[in-house]
């Protein structure tokens, strides 16, 4: 696979500068940014902090000095001081997410930290502004995450090894902060980036014949899916159940986030009391953020629907356009009879189809239940790129189980699929409607990729060029220790 050895290697490991660079500051509980308030001369190479301890020979009137090395500034850039402590701790950071550091180096992650700390820098020197609030909820979310995750507050800071809470959350703050400007940064060198069919041409033409991509084989996939429904009475028990909880909530002063933990369905919150944080952009459905947003603080709402079940939410804190909530979702029960009457309509669709009656993709759209897919036919899309194929080794397992099996004009028989978000299960069929062979790349069939990679480079050309122009133009000391380090940017200025 050429491209992805030579072409996408090449690139990724220059994306690396960018995304790698990012995680690295993402919490893990002990790199903490440094920032200086009284920056070393400018003039002046940041020094190494030296303490002697004095040895004195009882045989000798003459006191001997054992020099010992315990912090030093591993560089400056504008207003931030890394220390060579800061490599060290990025890399035990690394270590403790379980990532890989076989190919890490100790002047790689100096690198990245400088290349963050340029990106900050020079946001705050454009006025992008990223508010108390949004840090602080960003340390609130962190924290609810470490405490719902090790057991209390008081584990936490025993396994980051912090004296109090205070100061913990200071040191997420400086993380946060830095981690935030430097996104904005990023994201705004890049924002307004575009590619043009002809770039996509030229950048596919440049490459050389036998440096072409090879792309694996894929799968393009359409579906049919009936979803059960319950009967009104269970939907009746199920509204009751909630008005019950809501009202010994109001009445009897019962804890929403025990209530949550007993009753809940929904798996991404249950063990955390139901507690999520959101803004009017975050990927939840409609019916669920209008209702949200329709609270004041300290409110409950009635029970409603939404795809998944119903609901009631408890609104904990408003800040800004962002909201801390929680919620409890209780799906009302299917019966052994509607997910028996939902698969004998699968079967007659089915049926339907292979006997020429009509088409599958008639029959997603005229039958299907799934909004998303039914008026194309029944065509999944990939998540990753929109695109309509799925690469085989890409795939996610419980798709690729599904389709493995089902071989070219079949249709499969109905599947029973759980929703893993805690909706009622349903039954769908599935039918490869294309197959792609593994093959080199080629311009027509494979534009989509193609196009991607080419705003990609052209993306992280445009980050080069800021970079090689924001590093001549801004304060860059490296400690002499460091100055023989291969950098991919021009940290020791010539």
């Amino acid at each position: 696979m050429k491209l992805l050895k030579k072409k996408n290697l090449k690139f990724m490991n220059k994306v690396i500068k960018t995304g790698f660079s990012l995680s690295i500051l993402l919490l893990t509980g002990i790199m903490s940014a440094q920032e200086s308030e009284n920056l070393p001369d400018t003039q002046v190479e940041p020094q190494e902090v030296i303490v002697e301890e004095s040895m004195i020979a009882k045989n000798d009137s003459v006191n001997n000095f054992k020099r010992i090395k315990l912090d030093g500034i591993a560089a400056v850039v504008g207003d931030y001081v890394i220390l060579e402590s800061d490599i060290e701790k990025t890399l035990i950071d690394l270590k403790s997410q379980g990532a890989s550091t076989a190919d890490v180096t100790r002047c790689g992650l100096l690198g990245k930290l400088m290349e963050d700390r340029l990106y900050a820098h020079q946001a705050v020197q454009d006025s992008i502004l990223v508010s108390d609030d949004e840090v602080n909820a960003q340390g609130d979310r962190q924290l609810q995450q470490l405490v719902s995750q090790i057991g209390s507050m008081e584990k936490v800071l025993n396994y980051y090894k912090k004296d109090d809470e205070a100061s913990f959350r200071e040191e997420l703050y400086k993380i946060n902060k830095l981690r935030m400007l430097s996104e904005k940064m990023q994201n705004k060198i890049v924002s307004e980036i575009e590619i043009t069919p002809e770039e996509v041409r030229q950048f596919f033409n440049k490459i050389p014949e036998d440096e072409r991509p090879v792309f694996g084989a894929e799968l393009e996939i359409a579906q049919i899916v009936k979803q059960p429904k319950a009967s009104d009475e269970e939907k009746q028990k199920v509204i009751d159940k909630l008005n019950e909880i809501k009202a010994d909530i109001e009445e009897n002063d019962a804890s929403f986030s025990v209530k949550a933990i007993l009753y809940s369905q929904d798996p991404g919150s249950k063990s955390k009391g139901g507690f999520y944080s959101m803004t009017r952009e975050t990927p939840f459905v409609k019916e669920f953020k209008d209702v949200a947003f329709s609270l004041r603080e300290g409110e409950i709402s009635d029970p409603f629907e939404t795809d998944f079940g119903y609901h009631i939410i408890y609104v904990e804190k408003i800040r800004g356009r962002e909201l801390d909530l929680r919620h409890i979702l209780i799906s009302p029960e299917i019966s052994q009879k509607e997910l028996d009457d939902a698969k004998k309509e699968l079967d007659s669709i089915r049926k339907g189809v292979l006997d020429g009656k009509f088409t599958f993709a008639a029959a997603a759209l005229n039958f299907s239940d799934e909004k998303e897919t039914k008026f194309d036919g029944g065509l999944l899309r990939n998540p990753q790129d929109y695109s309509s194929r799925f690469e085989l080794t890409k795939m996610e397992p419980s798709l690729y189980n599904q389709v493995r099996d089902i071989k070219d004009n079949e249709i499969s028989m109905p599947i029973l699929e759980n929703d893993p978000r805690g909706g009622a299960p349903k039954y769908k069929i599935m039918k490869i409607t294309n197959r792609y062979d593994e093959h080199v790349a080629d311009f027509a069939k494979d534009y989509i990729k193609i196009q991607e990679l080419a705003l990609r480079e052209k993306q992280y050309n445009a980050i080069k060029k800021w970079m090689d122009e924001h590093i001549e133009d801004t304060y860059v000391s490296v400690n002499s220790a460091n100055k023989d380090c291969d950098f991919a940017n021009n940290w020791v200025k010539e």
